[in-house]
């Protein structure tokens, strides 16, 4: 028995030495092992640390441990993890693509004025679904172009002389008087911005592509406003534009041909000159005359 204790007596000291190499992997918290410990403050992550994260810190679809640089709140995060975002982008890209489309089918003529159009026939022109079709045709509605007809699709507004001439009153009223106040305060220079835009113009007429050229035209007009620095001001001459442009204002009538459009087309070099002069007589008269004949 006395033996046996005295063998009992001299395992106890082995006990506490056993625990020790069982706590030393637990003391390095993070994957890079920790140097010997010091009473001088760890470094912060520098920019290029926290800028990109690394695979064990969470881009490689693993949730990283909170406080590693990049790891969202508390680290630092500085990109976006990975997920629905390229999607969406893709979607709207597709949505922007039909309206752009569309918009050019309008200007062209190849969407009938009166004619109804169903979203799903239409997906099938363009090679996608009816949703983003549908999409871009309640845009155009906003804006004055299409009609929608329940249960059937969007019908194709149909302008007639007066509507036009009722719309072309109304951006007389607005575009006039923030022109010739642009003509008396914009330096001379500024207006050398806007040439390569008018040449744009020319040179879609030159081609005679109508839906080219309504874009360009727009360009240009929204450029020349710009100068206000009014956001709404420049959001409503918009949507005025586009709503007195779709040719042909009535069925039958008769689409401007390339020498119409080269003499609109004109008309924008002829008030930039006059603008760069500050003649504010004959940027009166260019601008209410583009107006009114610019749409014909």
């Amino acid at each position: 028995m006395e033996q046996a204790r005295m063998r009992a007596a001299e395992a106890r000291p082995c006990v506490p030495a056993a625990r020790v190499p069982v706590r030393a992997p637990l003391a390095p918290a993070g994957p890079p092992p920790s140097p010997a410990p010091s009473a001088a403050p760890a470094p912060a992550p520098s920019a290029a640390s926290t800028a990109t994260p690394s695979p064990a810190q969470g881009v490689g679809g693993r949730r990283p441990a909170p406080g590693v640089p990049g790891a969202g709140p508390g680290g630092g995060s500085a990109s976006p993890a990975p997920g629905p975002v390229p999607r969406t982008v893709r979607r709207h890209s597709v949505r922007g693509q039909v309206l752009e489309a569309l918009r050019s089918a309008l200007a062209g003529g190849q969407l009938e004025p009166g004619r109804v159009y169903s979203a799903p026939a239409l997906g099938a022109r363009f090679g996608v679904s009816a949703t983003p079709v549908r999409e871009a045709m309640q845009q155009l509605a906003s804006e004055g172009a299409v009609d929608v007809v329940p249960n059937r699709g969007f019908r194709v507004c149909v302008r007639s002389a007066a509507e036009l001439a009722e719309l072309a009153e109304v951006r007389a009223l607005i575009e006039v008087p923030v022109v010739l106040r642009l003509a008396r305060t914009v330096p001379a220079g500024r207006w050398e911005h806007l040439r390569p835009l008018a040449e744009a113009t020319a040179a879609a007429a030159a081609a005679g592509d109508r839906a080219a050229y309504a874009e360009a035209d727009l360009a240009f007009h929204r450029a020349l406003l710009s100068l206000a620095g009014n956001r709404r001001l420049l959001a409503l001459a918009e949507e005025l534009h586009r709503s007195s442009r779709w040719p042909p204002p009535a069925p039958g009538a008769a689409a401007p041909d390339r020498a119409a459009l080269a003499a609109d087309a004109a008309e924008h070099t002829a008030l930039l000159e006059a603008l760069i002069a500050q003649d504010l007589d004959v940027v009166r008269s260019l601008v209410r005359g583009h107006i009114s004949g610019s749409d014909a």
